[in-house]
Order: C-alpha cells, then structure tokens, then sequence
C-alpha cells in the first residue's frame, strides 16, 4: 500500500510539472515568435495595408473582443445564475430538475460552431439583427450559459443548510436570504465564475465567423454593428500565411496575456472574498 501511495504522488507531481512545463513552452514560443510584432503602435493603431496584418495595430480587434465579452456575459451570466438560483431554492419537483439538467448538459455539448450557425439563421437572417456585435454575443452567451450555471449553482449549494434555515427561524422570507445572505456569501464564486465565462467566450472563433466579426472596422461603438475580433483576426492572420505569421503570433500572445490575467483575477478575487463559514 505504501509503495502504491507513492507511486500515486509521484505521478500526481509528474501530471503537474507536465501541465506547468506546457504551458511555459507554449507562451515561450508564442513569445518568442511575435515579441518583434508586439509595440505600442501594434497595440493603438488599427490594421492597414491590402495585406491584413503586414501594416498598422490590433486595436479594434482588441475592443471588438471587450465588446463582445462584455454583452455575451450580461446575457448569458443573467439568466445562468437567475436559473441557479431557482433549481437550488425554488424548484421542489425533482422531475423538473433532472430535464432542466439535461437541458443544460445537452447546451453544453452542442459544438460552438453549430451555435454560431443558428444564431446567422435566427437571429442574423430571421430576425434581422444583421452581422452586428449583438448577434454574435448572443451565440457566445448561449456557449457560456452552461458553464456559468452549473458553477453558480454549485456556489448556492456549499452553502450550510443551517444559515438558510436560521434565517428561516427568525422569519426572514425567501427572497430576502437570497438577497442578504446566499448572494453575499457566494459573491466571489459568481463573480469568478462570471470573468472565467467572458474568458472562455472570449477565446471561441466559430460563433463569431457567421455573427459579427470582421476584417476590418473600427473600434465598436454600438452593439447593433460589426466588429473585430482577436480570434477572429487570428484566424485570418494565420490563413494568410507567411506575410501575416508574425503578427498572428503577436495578436495570439496579447490574447493569450489578456486571458492569463483575467484567469488571475478571477482566482484571486475569488479567494479573498471567501465565506467566512469556509473560513472557519
């Protein structure tokens, strides 16, 4: 048993230095493939030239993402925490909660692409939004609502029966805990959960090949028009080829930067606002 609980260690350290020395490698050589790309004017400016890439910045690209992000996760974080919390507090009939589960793992295996296709039918064509930022958040929201949800509602679930039923006792009424206490208390959990959402939103090219992303536009000022993206002009970059690869991996490694430290601010945020209950 001993030497089997070594062994059990040892791979456990080994799968980590694995994954650390990976992702090392991978920034290291993204890095050291586009840092002569990467400038203040790459940053600033928007692209240029017949050769998308060779001339100008990122910049649109850089807001378009932001723009993006933000409207797909106030669409998709709403209704993923609203359904949450109605599952964990509100919902009594278990035949209910297994089809809303099945629901939502059935959303969450849908491929992103195939998000991207309805969201040109229905809301592009159907509903006429047209190519616009609006159209394209909505196929990222549906992409993340899942992921929110089933972290939301594991947030709502760590908290002890205990406090809920005190609040319970002293005649507090439903709404008001939720409002007061379970909302409070899992603030950290949902508000990494939400940043780690626009990540993940934030690095999918599929949905937005059909949506509202562009070659080239300008930095987004309304939701109702088209707009760059980082993957998206990652995706054109690298199809370019050889003319436009050092500004694909320049564009690929503030992507991946702008990911990394939200990622970071998520978890930091997330352990310092832990429940004082998990404290103790």
């Amino acid at each position: 048993m001993k030497a089997r609980g070594k062994f059990i260690k040892l791979w456990a350290y080994a799968s980590i230095a694995v994954i650390i020395s990976l992702i090392v490698f991978l920034f290291g050589f993204i890095f050291y493939h586009g840092y002569r790309a990467i400038s203040w004017d790459f940053l600033t400016q928007a692209p240029k030239g017949t050769i998308l890439g060779t001339e100008g910045g990122i910049w649109p690209a850089i807001a378009g993402s932001i723009w993006f992000t933000g409207t797909a996760v106030v669409l998709g974080g709403i209704p993923a925490i609203a359904s949450a919390i109605y599952i964990v507090f509100y919902c009594n009939n278990r035949k209910v909660s297994v089809l809303f589960h099945s629901i939502i793992q059935s959303i969450a295996g849908i491929p992103s692409i195939m998000l991207g296709l309805f969201s040109y039918s229905f809301f592009v064509r159907t509903l006429g939004l047209g190519r616009c930022i609006l159209s394209g958040a909505i196929a990222l929201a549906l992409m993340i609502l899942p992921f929110i949800e089933v972290r939301a509602e594991k947030a709502f679930l760590e908290i002890p029966k205990k406090t809920l039923q005190s609040s319970y006792a002293l005649g507090c009424s439903k709404q008001y805990t939720i409002r007061k206490i379970v909302l409070p208390c899992c603030r950290g959990e949902l508000v990494s959960c939400l940043i780690l959402g626009g990540c993940y939103a934030m690095g999918a090219t599929a949905p937005l090949i059909f949506t509202g992303a562009v070659a080239y536009a300008s930095a987004p000022e309304s939701i109702l028009r088209p707009a760059m993206a980082l993957p998206m002009h990652l995706y054109l970059l690298v199809a370019q080829g050889q003319p436009s690869l050092p500004a694909a991996y320049g564009t690929a490694f503030v992507m991946m930067v702008i990911l990394l430290v939200s990622s970071l601010v998520a978890t930091i945020y997330s352990r310092r606002s832990v429940n004082k209950w998990k404290k103790s």
